[in-house]
Formats: structure tokens, C-alpha cells, sequence
């Protein structure tokens, strides 16, 4: 695959981007061989350990958020890729479910922003749960339903919210910040060696079977020393982790529920992309289990209890053919404040249905009523 990027930057297409449309590919398939999996734990020419800090996060601090003690989390990194950690489902078995509700019930919840807003009245979108949950709930009736508001999510912005269409952030534009993702977010981010980060904006894409991330940078953010945290749930999906040169072939790997990617220092500003939703492939280790949808849940996941029967069953119903990711940043840096004027050519891409770009991956890009990033064809 390496050598057909090369051959196809020769003929003026990058190396990203060629990868891009081969996993984005329906007819045939394409070959996955070469996407890592770190869940299977093997350290290789590729892969290499990554140690963390064991003593940062106390075992009840993790606990209470639905996490494992440290010493059990599962950290890797990539030659070649300084900066980058991929932390392989550091949560303990019955508490994503928690993590999943509260991205599809309470976290689109207003004040916080979503796509639906650019389109309709804050009347209709202030119970977005409410006003699909029965739907979801009722066994599927073998017609094509239209879809409920939970299902055209596409995103939500928390903290300081993300402007899609200047890729700016404003303190005139902001809410306060989820404390429970807050401190979800500060202790991977110990854990990961990145004591003191304080999650000031986070951005959640929701996909469909066959959404896609176009290529992009994030770096929107005021203080690039400050990690990015990538959080999964639901489906899993292949994803693209670049170079700062578009020309250079992408790293593939396997994104599967609960999966947490951190990525800073010289990986903080590298192209990624998202071309592939994987529906049916088998989690090795999701910890979304059918025993979870009678209401058992595992004695380890303390969050687990707080999600009833009901909510699990539109949660599970959801992620059926679907994916939630979860970015959360600091925007600003240490007695750094947001200047007045600000003019910036960088993007933060929202999932799309077809395959898209950032703006400086040079495509043109538009906005349909639903908010969703439109371009040629995340």
C-alpha cells in the first residue's frame, strides 16, 4: 500500500488521501491485514510499549469514574510517533454504558450545541432523548422509520464551542464544561503522564454505519503543549493516524469500543482521519454485554448501576449500527487568555456520509441544513 501512495503522489494525489478512499472503499472491500489492533497486545516492528504513571491516579479516583487502577491499563505507542498513546479500554467491565449514556441523553442536553440547532428551533431540540427514546425502545418493525433526533446527531460541542465555520474558539461562546468528563478526562490524562490538564472543550462526533472523519489537523486549540483525549464507544472503526505532510502514508489501526488515544508533543499536530466505520466486527473487549441490557451489571463498574433498564435499551439499540467519539481539549494555556482578533486557516472536521476534508486538505466544503460537512464526493 505504501508503494501505490507513493506511485499516486507521482500523479498529484497524496499519500493520505489515497489511503483515505482504500478503507473508505465499499466494491471490493478493502484488505485489513495491515490495520493494527492493539487490543490483541503485541508489541512488534510497529508497536512498542508505553509506560505510565502508576502512582498519578489512586486506584479509588479510578474507580469512581469507571476506570481501571493504572497498573492495569494497556499502553502503547508507535515507532515513529513521539507523542502519540493509544491506552487499549482502560475501563472496568459495566461502566461504558454510563460513558455512552451520558453522550446520547444528557450531554446534547442544552446549553450545550449540536448540529440540529442550525436547522431547528431550541423548542424542538431541547429533549433530544426524550423525544426519541420511545422510538428506539420499540423492537424495529421491518419498514424503513424515519429517523428520530438521536439519529441525526451528527455533533455536540461542550465548554468552549467550536465554531465550524471560522474553526475558532470564543469565550463569548460557552457553557460549563461536563465536571464528570472533566475528571474522567484529568485522570487519563495523569495517567498518561499530563498532570494538571484541565478539559476546556470537547467535541463529540456521532456516526452512522457509513459516516467517515475527513483528514484534518486539530489545531484550533490556543495551547498545543496540552494533550488531545479521543474517547470511543459503540462500533468500532479504522483510523488514520498521519504525518504532518499530507504526501506521507498514513498509520491504519482499530479504534474498538473504550479505546482511548492521547496524543501530544510532536503527534499533537499530525493528520488523521477517520475513513471507516466497522459494523459487526467482534469488540474484543467493549464491556457493553447483553447482560447489561437486564439491568445485571458487573459489581466492578460502580457507574454502571446509575443506567436503568430503559436507558440501556435505546443506548444499545443505538450503537447497533452506530459510533460516538468523544475529543476533549485545553484550549488555553497557563495565564493565557483569548486575544481579540483571531485569523486562522485550520480545521476540525465533523463526521460526515460520504468522505471529506479539512480545509487545509484543500477541499471546498459546505454545510447542509443538518450541519453535516459536506465536500467531493467524514
Amino acid at each position: 500500500m505504501a508503494k501505490m501512495a507513493a506511485s499516486m503522489v507521482e500523479h498529484g494525489e497524496d499519500a493520505f488521501r489515497t489511503l483515505f478512499k482504500f478503507y473508505r472503499r465499499k466494491h471490493p472491500p478493502p484488505d485489513l491485514s495491515n490495520v493494527i489492533d492493539f487490543s490483541k497486545g503485541i508489541v512488534g516492528d510497529k508497536v512498542l510499549s508505553t509506560n505510565l504513571e502508576l502512582t498519578a491516579v489512586s486506584d479509588g479516583e479510578a474507580s469512581r469514574v469507571g476506570l481501571r487502577p493504572v497498573r492495569d491499563w494497556r499502553a502503547f505507542g508507535l515507532h515513529g510517533y513521539p507523542g502519540f498513546i493509544f491506552i487499549a479500554n482502560p475501563f472496568l467491565q459495566g461502566s461504558q454504558p454510563f460513558w455512552l449514556r451520558q453522550c446520547l441523553k444528557t450531554y446534547p442536553q442544552k446549553p450545550n450545541v449540536c448540529n440540529l440547532d442550525m436547522h431547528m428551533s431550541p423548542e424542538d431540540t431541547d429533549d433530544i432523548w426524550g423525544k426519541s427514546a420511545n422510538i428506539l425502545r420499540s423492537p424495529p418493525c421491518g419498514k424503513k422509520e424515519p429517523k428520530t433526533l438521536l439519529e441525526k446527531l451528527r455533533w455536540v460541542t461542550l465548554g468552549y464551542h467550536y465554531n465550524w465555520n471560522t474553526k475558532t474558539y470564543s469565550p463569548d461562546h460557552y457553557t460549563p464544561f461536563p465536571a464528570d468528563l472533566q475528571c474522567l478526562s484529568s485522570l487519563i490524562a495523569a495517567g498518561a503522564g499530563f498532570p494538571g490538564f484541565h478539559a476546556e472543550a470537547g467535541i463529540l462526533n456521532y456516526y452512522r454505519s457509513d459516516s467517515s472523519l475527513g483528514i484534518h489537523v486539530d489545531e484550533s486549540e490556543l495551547d498545543h503543549t496540552r494533550p488531545l483525549l479521543s474517547f470511543c464507544f459503540g462500533q468500532s472503526a479504522i483510523f488514520l493516524l498521519g504525518s504532518t505532510r499530507r504526501e506521507d502514508p498514513p498509520t491504519a489501526m482499530y479504534m474498538h469500543s473504550g479505546d482511548v488515544m492521547v496524543m501530544s508533543g510532536q503527534s499533537r499536530l499530525l493528520y488523521h482521519a477517520v475513513p471507516r466505520i466497522l459494523q459487526d466486527l467482534p469488540h474484543p473487549h467493549c464491556g457493553l454485554g447483553t447482560t447489561l441490557s437486564k439491568g445485571q451489571v458487573s459489581p466492578e463498574g460502580s457507574l454502571a448501576d446509575e443506567v436503568s433498564g430503559e436507558d440501556w435499551a435505546v443506548c444499545s439499540r443505538y450503537i447497533q449500527s452506530s459510533r460516538v467519539n468523544m475529543t476533549v481539549r485545553q484550549v488555553l494555556g497557563p495565564g493565557q487568555s483569548f486575544p481579540e482578533v483571531r485569523t486562522r486557516n485550520d480545521s476540525d472536521a465533523g463526521p460526515t456520509d460520504g468522505y471529506g476534508e479539512g480545509d487545509r486538505g484543500g477541499q471546498k466544503r459546505r454545510r447542509s441544513d443538518s450541519g453535516e460537512t459536506e465536500s467531493s464526493n467524514t
